[in-house]
């Protein structure tokens, strides 16, 4: 029984340890979480969302939604007959997450990028991948490591949609700016045919008055 009991005790110090590892992109979202949430709530996803409406399921399927965050977009997905994998490296994001937007379609995942090595080994596959807010938050080496991952996760004909920031970075966060032309090319490297590339301004007051715009990527995966 005492070495049960040590089993289990490492087996839990690994779990803390894994836990407690900083994920690079996510600097400053668990000290703004209160905040975040007032702000992404308060704004309706179909409106955030509203550039690439036309390329979003329209039968239920499988959704992959990378950098989660408050649960918005995956609530917003659930409620129209889609199964979600809502992933996301920041507790207080995520288990807040997971109490305000409580449905059986929503499976809630700690992983990250580049790798999302939890997640790819399940050896699951996607109708939809989602990254908002996301991209611009890896350097050059994690977004070529990272392309190829997400190409592994999509279906055949399947999309992945990405929505880079651009404009000033805040204070504590970690970003940087990144041109279409770069996402396009790493893309169709790994057999991803852009189909959307839009810019837009912001759909909050206080980033649209610092000059903070969007990039608006679509994808579908060649059959």
């Amino acid at each position: 029984m005492r070495i049960r009991g040590r089993v289990l005790a490492s087996e839990g110090n690994r779990r803390r340890r894994m836990t407690s590892v900083k994920v690079s992109g996510t600097e400053g979202y668990a000290d703004e979480a209160e905040e975040l949430f007032r702000r992404y709530e308060a704004i309706p996803a179909a409106d955030a969302h509203r550039a690439v409406l036309h390329l979003l399921p329209a039968a239920p399927g499988r959704i992959l939604d990378i950098g989660s965050g408050t649960g918005r977009d995956a609530a917003w997905f659930a409620a129209q007959g889609h199964r979600i994998v809502a992933v996301e490296p920041t507790d207080a994001l995520r288990l807040r997450a997971m109490a305000l937007h409580r449905s059986p379609r929503i499976e809630w995942l700690d992983d990250s990028l580049p790798d999302l090595a939890r997640l790819r080994l399940r050896d699951d596959s996607f109708d939809l991948v989602m990254l908002t807010a996301v991209w611009m938050h890896l350097d050059g080496p994690q977004r070529r490591r990272a392309m190829p991952n997400l190409a592994s996760l999509v279906r055949s004909g399947g999309a992945v949609i990405m929505k880079i920031r651009h404009g000033p970075v805040p204070p504590g966060r970690r970003m940087f700016e990144i041109s279409p032309e770069e996402t396009i090319e790493l893309a169709r490297i790994q057999g991803l045919q852009p189909v959307l590339n839009l810019r837009n301004e912001s759909s909050q007051d206080q980033n649209r008055a610092a000059g903070v715009t969007w990039t608006n990527l679509a994808f579908v995966k060649a059959g």
